[in-house]
Parts: C-alpha cells; structure tokens; sequence
C-alpha cells in the first residue's frame, strides 16, 4: 500500500524497536525507503545479534518476553530454551570491557559527526553505547577516542611471498574512523589504474576493483574480535592484497548465510558509528558488493581467522622494479603513449596534484598536511603550496584551529 509520511513512520519504528526490545538492539537494524512501483515502501533491515535472547522488555526475558519462529508461526520460548540460549550466546561484548585508559576525548569524532552535520551532545556517551553497565568508558569509546593504542598494520612485500618486506605501515593510536580512513587512503595510492587504448576505446582498470576492496576492509575493522588484543592486518604483494582478520565467523553464522548477505555484527557499537559517519551503509548492502566483483573462493575460513584475497587483475603483477609508480598510472608496460593519443592532462586543466589533495580531504576531513604528503607522494612544500592555492580561490577552507580543525571543500 505504500507509507504516505515516511519521516514520520520511519521515527515511529526505529522508536519503537529501540525502546521495546532488550539487550539494545542499535546497531543491528536498519530503516531504509524505497520505490516499488511509483510507491513509497519502508525497508526494515534486521541483523542476527550476539546477545541472545532478545525480548520485550516490560514482560523480561521470560515466557511472555521471548519469542521463536516455528515454520510460518511464532511461538513463546520454553524457560529451558531461554536458559539455553543465554548461557549459549552471552559474548564478550566490547561494550562491557572497561577502557584500559581513562581521560579519554572524543576530538577526532566530533569532526567526523560535525562533517555528516551530525552533533554530539553532552549525552553522546549514552546514547552510542561507549559506557560500561555501571558507567565507566567502555572499550569502543576507547577505539574510538583521539589516543588509544588499536593500530591496523599495513606490509608491502616485494614478491608473492613474506621474504622480502619493502614498507610497513600503521595506521592507528587515534580514532578508529580516523584510522581506518588512512588505510583506504593507502590502499587507493598502492591500486593502480592502468590503461590501455585501442584503435575502438580506451580502458582502465584497477588491479583490484575498488569498492570491493573497501568494503572486504570495513569489514574486517568493524567485525574483528578486539577482545583478544587483535587487529586486521592487510597486506600487499606482487600478485595480490589479503585482508585478515581474527575472530572467524560469529557463532550462529553459518558460511552459507555468511554468502547469503546475512549480517551478524560482531561489534554493533562499533557498526552504529560507522554507519553514523558513512563508511558503513546498509547492513546488507557490504558482501554483495564485494560478490558482484568476485567469486566466493577468495574468502578462506582458517580457525579463528578470517582471510579475504583479492587477486590482482590478469596481466598487472606488481614487482619490486615498478614499486616507485605512485600516480596510479603505468604508462609504458600497456603500449599507452598519452603524447601520441593526443591526450595532454595540462591543457584540459587538470592537475592531477591537485586532485589527489583534494581526494585525500574528501576521504578524511581531519587530515594533517604531512599526511596529504604522504599519502599522495607529493612533497610537504608542494602539498603547502596546493593547499594555499585552493584557499586563495575559495574551494577549501580551514574550519578550527591548526591542531583539533578540518578541511571543508568548497
């Protein structure tokens, strides 16, 4: 039939499924609109959560609280399936792990929200979770928080082994989101674009397809197990880029439904935030991207690891001779001459320097000029002179001071 004020209805539902039903549920559900047939539907969204059993909360988790689907019926659960499942599926929740530091500040995140037009408020602890039952900062304010000591470790070999290790990179001890937006700066800067043109066309690709990248390596950040004092770890060599992370599959989550879209958020405090700040979208929206672009063989299940394997596209191996290639572009290998095709990027007003520091801002509002530099390979004088440039024309602006500020662009 359609919804005739979704705003409205929308509100109603996410009120009600926040306010009725215990443990919280942020995090695992999301409310999304959609067109069927020049009609106006609301897509509600539902994950399968850790904390099982959820259930009414003014009846408790009891008989009256908690419910199971039975073929197309749902019926009450008996006392013994609700003692079952809780002693079953009570996780280590981050939520409940104290902080290992105190003092904590939130900076970082505040810039991120404000770039969503998003505000923090005073109650903001309360409201994402970063507090523990009995109201310390728990461990996700902790990742989340402008010092912390969670790093992402990025290694560059030279080969299609772990013998010779040219770069390593870690991209940490600040505010997750901060963090994990670095690691897909550097993973657009090592993902090449090569092109190659035809007497009919001119193509370009990428040795790994980009979104698909992005989101095996959200996936990894939000779904790891920190409990166990692990990271992700992504590393790039000659052939290819894995992304492992620890924890394995949830349990409950079953390969087949894993494939099936069917998402069990590990750390759904975590998850809200990160869809709060737009890196994480619908919560079934992630592994089809990626299946769009590959097979299900490059996922492997190893114990408590979970390793992503994207091989790098025919004909693009990266060795140890090309690794100085920071532009994206391999010119020569694929026969293309920019000269002799009649392309030249000066006169169409395109400054690639540019672009990249302006795509680096994009990515991460809070970023530091010597992180532009690095990120981009262009030198720190050259990033100053570029960024003076694009202030002095109005299309970048400097909002707050020098240390806690960002970038807006114009």
């Amino acid at each position: 039939m359609g919804v005739s004020d979704i705003d409205f209805v929308g509100r109603q539902i996410v009120d009600r499924i926040k306010n009725n039903i215990s443990p919280s549920v942020l995090g695992l559900f999301d409310i999304a609109v959609e067109r069927v047939d020049s009609t106006s539907v609301i897509k509600i969204i539902v994950s399968s959560g850790m904390e099982k059993p959820y259930y009414i909360r003014n009846q408790g988790r009891s008989e009256r609280g908690c419910f199971i689907r039975t073929g197309n019926s749902v019926q009450p659960m008996t006392t013994q399936v609700i003692d079952n499942l809780y002693a079953r599926h009570r996780p280590i929740s981050l939520g409940n792990i104290p902080a290992p530091r105190k003092g904590l500040t939130f900076e970082q995140l505040e810039i991120y929200y404000q770039a969503k037009k998003l505000k923090l408020n005073e109650h903001f602890m309360t409201s994402l979770e970063l507090l523990t039952p009995d109201g310390c900062d728990n461990f996700v304010a902790y990742m989340l928080a402008d010092e912390n000591g969670v790093s992402i470790k990025v290694a560059k070999y030279a080969g299609k082994d772990k013998v010779d290790l040219i770069e390593n990179y870690e991209y940490g001890y600040c505010c997750l989101i901060k963090a994990t937006n670095q690691v897909l700066d550097r993973l657009d800067v090592e993902n090449r674009t090569f092109t190659k043109i035809t007497p009919k066309e001119r193509i370009e690709q990428q040795m790994v397809d980009r979104t698909a990248l992005r989101e095996a390596v959200i996936n990894a950040i939000v779904h790891n197990d920190y409990s166990r004092n692990a990271v992700p770890t992504i590393e790039i060599f000659a052939d290819r880029i894995t992304i492992t992370s620890y924890g394995g599959l949830p349990e409950g989550l079953s390969r087949e439904s894993f494939f099936e879209y069917c998402s069990m958020p590990r750390n759904r405090e975590l998850m809200r935030v990160l869809r709060d700040v737009g890196l994480v979208e619908q919560l079934d929206s992630g592994m089809g991207r990626i299946l769009n672009a590959y097979d299900r063989n490059i996922f492997k299940f190893a114990g408590d690891f979970l390793i992503v394997t994207f091989p790098f596209a025919d004909g693009f191996d990266v060795t140890v001779d090309d690794t100085n290639v920071t532009d994206g572009t391999n010119l020569g290998t694929n026969g293309t001459n920019l000269g002799t095709n009649g392309t030249n990027l000066g006169t169409n007003g395109t400054n690639l320097g540019t672009n990249k520091i302006v795509n680096a801002i994009r990515e991460n509002p809070g970023i530091t000029l010597v992180g532009i530099a690095n990120l981009t390979g262009l030198s720190r004088r050259t990033v100053a002179r570029e960024v003076d440039a694009l202030k002095a024309e109005g299309k970048l602006k400097r909002i707050g001071s020098t240390r806690s500020g960002h970038w807006e662009v114009c």
